[in-house]
């Protein structure tokens, strides 16, 4: 093959020594003995120069290999060849095998007048023995041994008695080597107890990671192909999907399609090349499905099919995907539909074993909003809960990812509100039984939604340190400043009607706190393991009724007294209750339902009274499918949404009609302090306004939005209700979270 203008010589002889290695790289493998490469198992062309190319940077993964070095490694120095041009060409061949470029590279990065680096992680394999353990390795030695010295023993015996003894020979061997393995697995076993914990490491920087909101059905996603991890970021309040090199962080964000405002990641094919979205901005259970190339610039949306959640099937042609509490599938393009199993939830984070044989995802009670681990055979059948028993508090288990040589299942749980990451080892434990979960990480931040290394040992996760501060508008200089009086950690806050004293959620934990609206006389209410969701004071500032849960129970409505104690659930009944408020008297409430993306999709909703004296429940008239009632202070109005969020509603109590006021995405309605407007937080738009709508002119007017922030620092953040003086409040997020990374045992 000639290579520019000169045929090159043969490599000198001191770089021709032969080797048995063999490199791995994302969906790659280099196999220096054969001269070949690899993709996901299936043979690449590529000429023997690019390969020898390839090999140079991979025995210096992560370094610059100069190319003085590359001549001298690969030509010699006495090789008469258009050195530049020939490099160069071996460079772009070996570029075009890889579908890598030299404008965004994955793989080959170009260093100007200096030479080449290798970007992505590189596992080395020197032989098969090689890749065991050091105790497979010393076990399999032994009992070669053993065999060899049973023969010798047998060969050595008489004729006469040489049976007899041969099988007393083969026992004793037999002995010794069960005797060998015992003592392997034990040493496994101590060796895995006294293991100490991963080192984790971080792969990206930026703080903007989305960490998902796993409360409104948003789980994290993340994706990796070999040397890039994808995954939703947060950018001047909006989601998007983001791309990071592993072996840097260099993070880029990707262009998508206006329908895919927020996307949600559900999976990567096997080969690395397409990526499985759905739209997590619409409220509706259910959305479009999407298939986006990793390299960009293609996007479609997958026809006639809706779904929370999807993954690639095993052939790569055929999709996974979950909607309501059925699995179904699919041919990519929507075709030949076909249902696979109906499970008792609804199930996220579906993976497949690498054999294909099972499946595994994450199932959200409807009523708990708890999730745990299930398994599911490939036909659909056998469906089980996995680590029964195994957490101690309400299941919170969740996102689970095998190794490729499913030796290890990868998932996260939630004790005591953390996270932590934990791995399931799949040969089980000593005689068959199953294996205990092995801690890989123990805080201090809350980590999440762990996925594995393409061919490697590492997981990957993300660590959520969230950091918030309460902002308040400032209408004379047209921004958010911090708010006084000690409540920066504050996420939702309401004063009485005296102004007096104020009652807020902290961010952190979900307990709800009270005090003079100064700050002083700070009382705690609540604490885990309840956790709150929104209160409302009383009329005469005595009590305060709120929407709060314990864990593994359904939301319910309490009151209690703003002192502290006398909590009382005010209905005995299973379902979820929401967003209580009070009549202007204080002796009735209303409440309404979950949302749709609260896990209650199948449930009707309405909003309903309840007297408190009495305890009878009344559905308000002409209230079926609206939810989130607000009553207004002087009896007159009760404001509510309608459940997909696009539509401020208002009913007349005297008159006992409806009405609607605006049309938009809505979400978080406030009463002003004279009843004559309702303030509401408009989620989907891209600078997420504040509005207010005005009763008496019927207009709706923008108060404020995330250019008002100015700060690079907040990372998006939510309307947190009303001041004295109708100032509005938010509770601004400084900060989410990154991808790290830890190994996985041996």
């Amino acid at each position: 093959m000639s290579w520019g203008n000169q045929t090159p010589m043969p490599a000198p002889v001191e770089h021709q020594e032969k080797t048995t290695s063999r490199f791995r790289f994302g969906l790659f493998e280099a196999d220096a003995e054969s001269g070949e490469l690899r993709r996901s198992g299936v043979r690449i062309r590529l000429q023997a120069q690019p390969f020898r190319v390839l090999i140079c940077l991979l025995e210096r993964n992560g370094e610059v290999v100069t190319r003085e070095e590359m001549q001298q490694r690969l030509w010699g120095t006495d090789t008469i060849v258009d050195f530049d041009h020939s490099l160069g060409t071996a460079i772009n061949k070996l570029r075009e095998a890889l579908g890598d470029s030299a404008e965004n590279p994955r793989f080959i990065e170009t260093l100007a007048r200096r030479g080449y680096r290798f970007l992505a992680p590189v596992t080395v394999a020197d032989s098969r023995l090689a890749e065991t353990t050091p105790h497979v390795r010393e076990f399999a030695e032994s009992a070669q041994s053993a065999e060899a010295e049973a023969a010798r023993e047998s060969a050595a015996i008489a004729p006469v008695h040489g049976r007899a003894i041969q099988v007393r020979v083969v026992a004793g061997v037999t002995a010794a080597i069960l005797l060998l393995a015992g003592g392997f697995v034990a040493g496994l076993q101590m060796q895995r107890s006294s293991q100490s914990p991963p080192l984790i490491s971080q792969v990206t920087f930026s703080g903007r990671v989305s960490p998902g909101d796993p409360l409104f059905e948003s789980f994290p996603g993340t994706a990796t192909e070999g040397s890039r991890i994808y995954f939703p970021q947060i950018e001047n309040g909006r989601s998007v999907l983001a791309e990071a090199l592993i072996a840097d962080g260099e993070t880029s964000t990707m262009p998508l399609p206006d329908e895919l405002a927020a996307p949600s990641l559900g999976d990567i094919s096997s080969d690395g090349s397409r990526l499985l979205l759905r739209n997590h901005l619409a409220t509706a259970p259910e959305q479009s499905l999407w298939i986006v190339s990793t390299i960009g610039g293609t996007a479609r949306r997958i026809p006639g099919i809706v779904a929370h959640d999807a993954t690639w099937m095993p052939d790569g042609q055929r999709i996974l995907y979950a909607t309501g509490n059925d699995l179904y599938i699919a041919r990519d393009n929507g075709t030949e539909s076909r249902k696979l199993a109906t499970l008792p939830g609804r199930a996220f984070w579906l993976r497949w074993a690498p054999d294909g044989s099972r499946l595994r995802v994450t199932l959200l009670n409807s009523e708990t909003h708890t999730s745990t681990l299930w398994q599911v055979g490939s036909d659909g059948s056998n469906a089980h809960m996995l680590l029964d028993n195994w957490n101690s508090a309400p299941p919170a288990e969740c996102c689970g990812s095998w190794t490729e040589d499913g030796r290890y299942y990868v998932f996260q749980s939630a004790r005591s509100g953390n996270g932590n990451v934990w791995a399931i080892p799949e040969h089980g434990g000593f005689l068959g039984r199953p294996a205990a979960p092995i801690p890989i990480t123990n805080g201090p931040l809350d980590y999440r939604a762990p996925i594995i290394e393409r061919g490697g040992r590492r997981t990957f996760f993300i660590g959520l340190n969230t950091q918030s501060v309460l902002l308040r508008y400032d209408r004379a200089a047209s921004i958010f400043v911090p708010y006084a009086s000690g409540l920066g950690i504050a996420r939702r806050v309401e004063f009485s009607r005296s102004a007096d004293s104020v009652a807020w959620i902290r961010q952190d934990d979900d307990s709800l706190w009270r005090s003079r609206s100064d700050g002083s006389e700070r009382l705690q209410l609540t604490g885990h393991p309840m956790q709150v969701f929104t209160m409302h004071w009383s009329p005469d500032g005595r009590q305060i009724v709120l929407m709060g849960r314990q864990p593994g129970k359904p939301w319910k409505v309490y009151t209690m007294d703003a002192d502290g104690g006398h909590v009382q659930e005010v209905l005995n009944e299973e379902r979820s209750e929401a967003d209580p408020d009070w009549s202007p008297d204080g002796k009735m409430l209303v409440f309404g339902r979950l949302p749709d993306l609260m896990a209650e999709a199948s449930q009707p909703k309405a909003i309903y009274l309840v007297d408190l004296g009495t305890k009878a429940m009344t559905k308000l008239p002409g209230s079926d499918g609206l939810f989130s009632p607000r009553w207004s202070a002087n009896g007159k109005y009760i404001a509510a949404l309608s459940i997909d969020q696009k539509k401020l509603m208002l009913y007349d109590v005297a008159a006992k009609t409806w009405r609607p006021l605006a049309e938009q995405n809505i979400a978080d309605p406030s009463w002003s302090h004279d009843d004559g407007a309702i303030y509401f937080h408009d989620f989907a738009q891209t600078d997420q306004p504040i509005f207010r709508f005005d009763l008496k002119t019927s207009r709706v007017e923008r108060v404020a939005d995330l250019h008002d922030l100015r700060s690079a620092s907040v990372v998006d953040y939510r309307f947190a209700g009303l001041a004295p003086g109708d100032v509005p409040l938010i509770s601004a997020r400084m900060s989410t979270a990154n991808i790290y990374a830890a190994d996985l045992p041996h």
